[in-house]
């Protein structure tokens, strides 16, 4: 997702409030990558084993949830719009080249409004998740020549936002250094351990032909480092201006590709695959010729996502959640560029 010229939307999710999705765990050290049809793991595969994830599944009744993406700094009137039981807190990145956390690469991790901002954000209940990378800026695993270093700094970040969720949005040339991706698995397995209960999805750009092969490398070199992955957040946009048709439909799409990929490289269920899944939108438009996401598609993505059980649905991000106009007048920075109340993505997706 873009780093905004406004102090970049940082971003909190909050894994939480979504009490089955903490349940479930991807990853299995040494597992099958081929799709594990019975209940009956080999050994050394996942620590929740199709046999109790089928049975969490039956019992789940928790409906997908929304989760936008927030400035971290600046509050907006919009936050609030709908109902939201997590918020992306985004992004973290390096200051400069050097292997120290800032909040959009600029903003030390202690800044007083940032505090203030997770305080107001969680005062109705919400959780919050940090969101490590972007698309612009350096992305710690860059600038970190040691896992345990790359550790500390993650570490650093979710004690400031007090969040006990990461999320990793890797996309760019970070998505292409196979070097940093690996070193990335290792230090966030090393957080694993000594922060037991800390849950991590991955944020990654995705096609309607689903994950390409460095997204899939990329959940290989976790399962490979036995990170724990809870959930794959797909951001269904920015496909190519040749992508012309309805961009629900395009999500879908991707949504049920991605689905058949988790499930061969994590060995699981279908019923855990979906809920292990979850979808970003950019709401309005973007910067991609013949991309214009309705408050429509938002709608069919809301249900697709809650007939599925896919854990939570997003949006870059809630102060674009209005119509342009009135000062707001830059539609991939403040406002949707579409007709709209406001708040309109946000009740939609909210269901």
């Amino acid at each position: 997702m873009r780093n905004v010229p406004k102090p970049a939307a940082p971003l909190i999710s909050a894994i939480s409030a979504i009490s089955v999705v903490s349940a479930l765990v991807l990853t299995c050290a040494g597992c099958a990558t081929g799709p594990t049809e019975s209940a009956s793991a080999p050994s050394g595969a996942p620590r929740t084993p199709d046999a109790k994830a089928t049975a969490a599944e039956k019992e789940a009744e928790v409906s997908t949830v929304y989760a936008p993406y927030v400035d971290a700094t600046e509050a907006s009137d919009l936050d609030d719009a709908g109902s939201a039981a997590a918020y992306q807190l985004a992004f973290v990145i390096a200051d400069g080249d050097a292997c120290e956390p800032a909040w959009n690469g600029t903003t030390p991790l202690g800044d007083r409004a940032v505090k203030s901002r997770v305080a107001a954000l969680t005062e109705s209940g919400a959780s919050v998740r940090v969101s490590f990378g972007g698309a612009s800026g350096t992305e710690l695993a860059d600038a970190c020549d040691d896992a345990d270093d790359l550790a500390d700094a993650y570490g650093a970040a979710l004690d400031a936002a007090g969040a006990t969720a990461a999320d990793f949005d890797v996309e760019g040339d970070a998505l292409k250094d196979s070097d940093a991706v690996d070193l990335r698995s290792e230090a966030i397995a090393r957080l694993q351990r000594d922060r037991p209960g800390l849950t991590v999805s991955f944020t990654l750009p995705v096609m309607p032909s689903g994950l390409d092969d460095d997204a899939l490398a990329l959940l290989h070199s976790a399962n490979d480092a036995s990170v724990e992955v809870s959930t794959v957040n797909i951001m269904t946009m920015n496909y190519a201006s040749s992508y012309d048709g309805d961009m629900g439909d395009y999500a879908e799409r991707a949504a049920r590709a991605t689905h058949r990929q988790v499930r061969d490289v994590f060995g699981t269920s279908p019923g855990t695959a979906w809920r292990a899944l979850a979808l970003t939108s950019m709401l309005g438009v973007n910067d991609v010729e013949n991309e214009t996401f309705t408050l429509e598609d938002a709608a069919q993505v809301r249900e697709f996502a809650e007939e599925k059980g896919i854990a939570w649905v997003s949006m870059w991000a809630t102060f674009r959640d209005r119509e342009c106009g009135d000062g707001a007048r830059d539609a991939l920075t403040d406002c949707s560029g579409v007709e709209q109340e406001d708040g309109a993505f946000a009740e939609a997706f909210s269901g």
